[in-house]
């Protein structure tokens, strides 16, 4: 089943988006600037795309696994997660990056992705003074024998 969604281009300069038939549901997502970064600068990157995503959707923007040996940076908040209430005229996408060594990005560069996920339903917690499962030894212990 197919979701459409309504984008915007802030830049002539990048190529259109499209997905990847049958290789991949992760869509890249290009540099719509020229940015040069020296080993420590932080910078939100242009990606030049603002998006309309459908009621209940969000998107997950992520890192493409050869953005650190490419250009030397992480995105600083891990993933970033768009919902769909950020979709007015000026509502750019962009990337936080910091840069481990000094780089310097173009315009089309791909540097990260993004993907469409449903939201999570809406949770109600219980509370209990026990877990039925078995415990395994607390966090960081796991495949520990």
């Amino acid at each position: 089943m197919s979701e459409k969604i309504i984008i915007k281009y802030f830049s002539d300069k990048i190529e259109k988006l499209h997905p990847i038939a049958g290789r991949s549901d992760w869509i890249d997502l290009r540099s719509s600037e020229d940015v040069t970064l020296k080993a420590g600068e932080y910078r939100l990157i242009r990606l030049g795309v603002g998006m309309k995503l459908p009621d209940g959707y969000e998107a997950h923007v992520v890192p493409r696994s050869s953005t650190f040996k490419n250009f030397g940076i992480i995105q600083v908040n891990h993933q970033g997660v768009i919902d769909s209430s950020y979709c007015g005229d000026g509502d750019e996408w962009m990337m936080p990056v910091l840069a481990m060594r000094d780089t310097k990005i173009s315009v089309n560069d791909r540097i990260c992705q993004f993907r469409i996920m449903k939201k999570q339903p809406e949770i109600i917690f219980e509370e209990t003074l026990h877990l039925s499962g078995e415990d395994r030894g607390g966090f960081g212990t796991t495949g520990v024998q």
